[in-house]
């Protein structure tokens, strides 16, 4: 019994010496170094329990946000820096007149200001706004973010693009004014960030940020009955006092003018609109050097044909083109042999003309049609339409003439 008691004592003695022998190096952080983590070692996945593998990434992804919102507005800083001196106000005095209200026989007229943005177009004093910003004044003040206000003249308007070209006329070489650089607005893309710089309700200097939401937008003129083609929608703040003023992307070069937004309540409620920066170049160079800019026009009008106006015209699914509602006489449509639209006494439409390409470019919807001759024409240049009409596809030839000032 003696002898079996001994065995057994060796035996968990030797048991012992091999445990400790084979226990490995790492089972320490399990012991006397559990949770010292050293810290020069690199936390990675593998040594981290799981609430501290949570804790660093939202460290991690935390420090990475910081960082990248310091830079952004670094950049956004240094952006409005450059181009304090290119950003501009725009006031002009109209005078008003009230017909109910008479005074010795005569309505009452009175004076009110009207608050713009505009921006240095070069370095011989031209400042670029809206037209519907000077529209109906020859002479308006300009201030500089400075404060300096100066003297300018309406030298040339485009009341089709709303694009406006003022001269300032006082001496201004002892301010410093910078251009702004232009880039191509036909390389905006959605989801491209862009900033906004203008005089907001007359808050002088104000900058807002938000994306481009599309582009080739058509903006509707009312008051002229032309549309304005290629138009950028972005929701960064345009409010009034904004019109005219730049819509440049992230690196501070123009790609529009701001012009005008979509809202009931006459605020800005997400939708702004601006007018690209290729028009501009076009147009600009042309108003300084004549006062005003011809548009080709092809006479007609139309809209986008519709799942609902196909299956009314018997057309086959998903035809698409631009549907021709109306034909101006003796107008170069007119003269070419398009034809207007036939409706019934309803005016439910029976037939049409539909075009469905201009110069071998594809036409799917009216849009299409007003951007390529915008884009592209100009007063006496011909095009070759190919127009659907009554289930056969006809070549018509067309030449531009001047767009007339009073057609609606």
């Amino acid at each position: 019994m003696i002898s079996v008691q001994k065995f057994l004592i060796c035996a968990v003695i030797i048991l012992g010496i091999l445990v400790a022998i084979t226990i490995p190096p790492s089972m320490e952080f399990y012991f006397d170094k559990k949770n010292q983590l050293d810290p020069n070692e690199k936390v990675t996945l593998k040594n981290i329990s799981p609430e501290k593998k949570t804790s660093e990434i939202i460290k991690e992804n935390t420090s990475y946000d910081n960082s990248q919102h310091e830079q952004s507005n670094t950049n956004l800083g240094g952006i409005y820096k450059n181009l304090e001196n290119s950003v501009v106000q725009i006031t002009s005095t109209v005078t008003e007149t009230r017909s109910n209200i008479i005074i010795n026989g005569n309505p009452l007229e009175q004076q009110s200001s009207r608050l713009g943005s505009g921006f240095v177009y070069d370095n011989e004093g031209h400042i670029i706004t809206n037209n519907h910003v000077v529209s109906g004044v020859t002479n308006v003040d300009v201030t500089l973010s400075n404060g300096d206000t100066f003297n300018a003249k309406v030298i040339g308007t485009d009341e089709f693009n709303d694009i406006a070209v003022l001269q300032i006329t006082d001496d201004y070489s002892n301010d410093i004014v910078n251009p702004i650089p232009f880039t191509d607005s036909s390389q905006v893309k959605v989801g491209d960030q862009v900033i906004a710089i203008g005089n907001p309700f007359g808050l002088s200097n104000t900058m807002t940020t938000g994306i481009v939401s599309q582009v080739g937008r058509l903006l509707p003129n009312q008051e002229y009955g032309f549309s304005i083609p290629n138009i950028i929608q972005t929701d960064a703040a345009i409010n009034p006092g904004n019109s005219g003023g730049p819509l440049l992307d992230d690196s501070g070069h123009l790609i529009g003018m701001n012009t005008a937004i979509e809202s009931k309540v006459g605020e800005f409620s997400g939708v702004g609109f601006a007018i690209p920066s290729n028009n501009i170049k076009k147009v600009v160079p042309v108003l300084i050097a004549k006062g005003e800019y011809d548009h080709p026009w092809l006479g007609l009008s139309g809209t986008t044909l519709t799942p609902k106006l196909a299956e009314k015209l018997h057309l086959p699914q998903n035809f698409r083109g631009a549907l021709i509602n109306g034909v101006i006489k003796d107008g170069p449509a007119d003269k070419a042999g398009i034809k207007d639209a036939l409706f019934t006494s309803n005016r439910e439409i029976t037939s049409a003309d539909i075009v469905v390409s201009i110069d071998s470019t594809p036409v799917k919807r009216i849009d299409d049609l007003i951007a390529y001759v915008s884009e592209n024409k100009s007063v006496g240049d011909k095009v070759l339409l190919q127009i659907y009409r009554d289930g056969n596809v006809i070549d018509i030839d067309l030449e531009l003439s001047k767009r007339p000032t009073n057609s609606k």
